[in-house]
Parts: C-alpha cells; structure tokens; sequence
C-alpha cells in the first residue's frame, strides 16, 4: 500500500507542476502556441494515468476484503474442529466409564464361570464312574459290532471326502478366476501408479518454475521499488527545472526593462533599436529556456514510461501469483490421488495374499484326503 500511496503523491505533484507550467508559459507569446498544445495533451495523459492508478489502487482494496473474509472463515472452522475435538473427549471419559462396568461384569463372569467348572468336573467324575459301568456291560456285545461300525465309518469317511474334493475343486476354480481379475486390477494399477510418477516429475518441474516466480516477483518488487525512488527524483528534479524557468524569465525582464530605461552616453541608436549585449543575454536566456524546455519534456516522457513499467510489473506480479496458485493446487490433487492408488494397492495385494493362504490350505487338505481314499482302498 506504501507503492501505490508514494505513486498517488507523485501523480498529484505531477498533475499540479503540469497546470503551473502551463500557466506560467501560457502568457509569453503566441510563437509558443504549438510547445502549449503539447504540454495539454502530456496533463490530460498525465490525468488519465492517475485514474487508471487509483483503479488500481481499488483492485488491491478488493484483494484485501476477500483475503479478510477467508481469515475468518478459517477461523470459525477452526473453532468448529475445537468444538467437536471437546465433544471426543467427553465421549471418551464415558466409554472408560462403561469400560470400567464391563470389566466389572467380566470378573463377575470369570467368578460365575469357577463355579460353574467345578460343578462339570463333578458331573465329569459321575459321568467316568457310569461310563465304566456301562463298558462293562456292554464289552461283550461291543466286541461283536467292532467290525461292524469300523466298516461303516470307513464307508461313511469315503462319501465326505468326495463330496469335499468337488466342493474343493470348485472352491479353487473361483479363486483362480478372483486371482486372474486381481492379478488384472493390480497390472492396470502399477500403470497408473507409473503415469502418476510421470505426472510427479512434471510437478517437479512446476515447482522448481514456480520457485523460480517467486524469486523473480521478489526481484520485480525491488525493482518496483527502485523505479518509485527514480520517479520522486524525476518529479523534483522537474520541479526545480520549472522554478529555473521562471527565475530566468524575470531576470530576462528585469535586464530588458533596465536596459530599455537607460540611454546611450553618446546618444547613438542601434540600427534594430536594441542594445547588442541585451540581444545576445536575450539569445542566451531563450537557448536556455529551450533546454529546459527539452529537459522537462523527457522528464515528463521519462515519468510516463516509468508509470507504465510500474503497471505492467504489477500485472506480471499478479499472474506470478495466480500460476504458483494453480501449480500447488494440481500438486495436491496429484498427491491424494497417489495416496488413494496406494492403499487400493495394498488393500489388492493383501487379497491376493489371502486367496493364496486359503489356496495352499485347501490343497494340502486335498492331498491328505486323497492319501486317506489310498490307504482305505
């Protein structure tokens, strides 16, 4: 705000020395009509470059309201994350609460349970006692059967084993088909895991560019800087260069007017009717006058360019800005689209670990039933 304040102040100082040299050579002579046509049309651009710097001025009032609102919005939430991080806590003490009752309820459980044990292993010592009986009794009628029930379970074992292996069998042709489609999805996601790395590099280079921006509107600033001093000096400098005007006209009026009252000793008149030294002080004073006529005219040329360079670095500036914007918001995007692969990746992998486990139990069941089919033929 300090630029553009320094650059109001020069344009009004420059707005006020171009209608004061303008004033002070409008009443000379009407052989300097065209030089006042000239320095009218300098004040009206003069005037029109003042409006376009407090249109500017405008435009950074602008940025600093939004830059306002959205401190505040990420205040309030701010203040909503602390109100929900206090809601946790109380949340939690309560779960320790009820923590504290279930274990409570677990000891009561664990005492319920002692109770319970010593009375099975009571009805375990009853039911021993009776089974050795029951033994005893049946031993003879047992011996009989024996071969019998063997037969059978045998018979039985055969039917379980075959209704496994198909049900293996089919169990297996599924997880090779998931196998195949996961082996699939993880081949087309190692290709986009590769683009994204392509597309990491060109964010590097973005990043490098966009330090390299910011670097150079650091050097930009402190050329707009640098141009603001120049331009103060160019606007004093113009102004002494004015007051040198004025003071050499009136020293040129008075050396005329004093020139013109007196009288020659010896009574002789010029063949013209002027003397030859107030000719030629008066040659002096007009070729003076023309230089610093030509000084003000490139200071005010020097002014202008200057205005214009401050202008164009000051959008340059802003589209530095904008680019480095742009540049870390398609770095984010790329980051959580990464970090979203990876997990997918890893949930695919842990799958396919999963489905071999399961795969490598379900064979070694198969060859240990086949073994059993072996020795019971």
């Amino acid at each position: 705000s300090a630029l553009p304040r320094d650059l109001d102040d020069g344009s009004r100082a420059a707005s006020a020395l171009t209608a004061g040299t303008l004033t002070s050579l409008g009443g000379t002579s009407s052989r300097r009509g065209s030089g006042e046509t000239a320095l009218t049309v300098d004040a009206e651009s003069s005037i029109r470059e003042i409006k376009e710097i407090h249109e500017l001025k405008d435009q950074i009032q602008d940025v600093e309201t939004k830059y306002t609102q959205n401190l505040k919005e990420a205040k309030d939430a701010l203040a909503e994350v602390e109100e929900k991080y206090r809601k946790a806590m109380v949340s939690n003490a309560q779960l320790d609460n009820e923590k504290n009752n279930l274990m409570y309820q677990v000891d009561t459980l664990k005492d319920s349970l002692m109770e319970l044990e010593e009375l099975l292993s009571e009805s375990r010592r009853e039911y021993e006692e009776k089974v050795k009986e029951y033994e005893r009794e049946k031993h003879a009628h047992g011996v009989l059967q024996f071969q019998f029930s063997e037969m059978k379970e045998m018979l039985k074992q055969s039917e379980e084993l075959l209704n496994d292996i198909r049900q293996l069998r089919m169990k297996q042709d599924s997880f090779v088909r998931e196998i195949s489609d996961l082996q699939e999805t993880v081949e087309w996601k190692d290709k986009k895991i590769g683009a994204l790395e392509r597309q990491k590099e060109y964010t590097d280079a973005i990043r490098i560019e966009r330090d390299e921006l910011r670097e150079e509107v650091v050097q930009l600033k402190d050329i707009l800087k640098v141009l603001a001093i120049r331009l103060r000096k160019l606007v004093d400098e113009r102004e002494k260069m004015i007051e040198q005007v004025k003071k050499l006209k009136a020293q040129l009026e008075q050396k005329t007017q004093k020139n013109g009252t007196d009288s020659s000793p010896d009574g002789e008149i010029i063949e013209n009717g002027n003397d030859p030294n107030i000719m030629e002080l008066q040659r002096d004073s007009n070729r003076q006058i023309s230089d610093l006529k030509f000084k003000l005219v490139k200071a005010e040329q020097e002014v202008t360019a200057l205005e214009q360079n401050v202008t164009r670095l000051e959008g340059q500036v802003t589209r530095y800005k904008s680019a480095a914007e742009n540049s870390e918001k398609v770095e984010d995007e790329l980051k959580a689209e990464k970090r979203k692969l990876q997990r997918e990746l890893r949930s695919a992998l842990d799958k396919i670990d999963e489905l071999e486990s399961n795969n490598s139990h379900l064979s070694k069941r198969l060859e240990k039933m086949k073994s059993s089919r072996a020795l019971l033929c």
